[in-house]
């Protein structure tokens, strides 16, 4: 239940693509062989109005929130979040070059005995699998 939630500011439009940006977070999460691929959400949420530092004009964010289920070792949490934090700051590069931008993020463990779910997707993906 790796769920990756993108907040950024407004103004990132036409400096980034979000989409590309969301797709390099899926596959770095991919890429730490740590989260079964039918579980794996990324989504980008943009901000129209936020208030950062002094208020300087030009000032940006990317803020991306990692939910997922107990039951990962703590040094495997930290290893998985650096690998994806480096990517997406590597992606990101380019928006570092004049310090106007700040990237953040963090992890949040969900308890078992208050999460839902329901998700055919792993179905999906596991027949498809075995049946080509």
């Amino acid at each position: 239940m790796p769920h990756f939630s993108i907040e950024y500011s407004a103004n990132l439009d036409g400096r980034i693509d979000i989409g590309a940006a969301c797709e390099v977070v899926r596959k770095a999460a991919i890429e730490t062989g740590m989260f079964p691929l039918g579980g794996i959400r990324v989504r980008a949420i943009r901000c129209e109005h936020f208030a950062i530092a002094d208020a300087r004009p030009g000032l940006s964010f990317m803020a991306m929130l990692l939910r997922l289920g107990e039951g990962r070792e703590l040094a495997a949490r930290q290893k998985a979040g650096a690998h994806i934090f480096k990517a997406l700051s590597d992606h990101l590069e380019p928006l570092f070059a004049d310090r106007t931008f700040a990237l953040s993020f963090d992890m949040q463990i969900n308890d078992k005995d208050m999460s839902w779910k329901r998700n055919g997707i792993h179905d999906l993906l596991t027949s498809e699998a075995k049946n080509g």
